[in-house]
């Protein structure tokens, strides 16, 4: 069984947040990076 003490839970679930924030983080930023890869295409072809 697991360990089930307040202190506990709080650590894995602060842990699961902070996976989940770097995720979003590494999302955000591939996103970031597309959309400026499509806008110097888009400005290269009104050249």
């Amino acid at each position: 069984m697991g360990d089930r003490s307040p202190k506990s839970v709080q650590k894995q679930a602060s842990q699961k947040q902070s996976k989940a924030d770097a995720s979003n983080q590494q999302k955000q930023s591939l996103i970031a990076s597309q959309q400026a890869t499509k806008a110097k295409l888009a400005a290269n072809k009104k050249k």
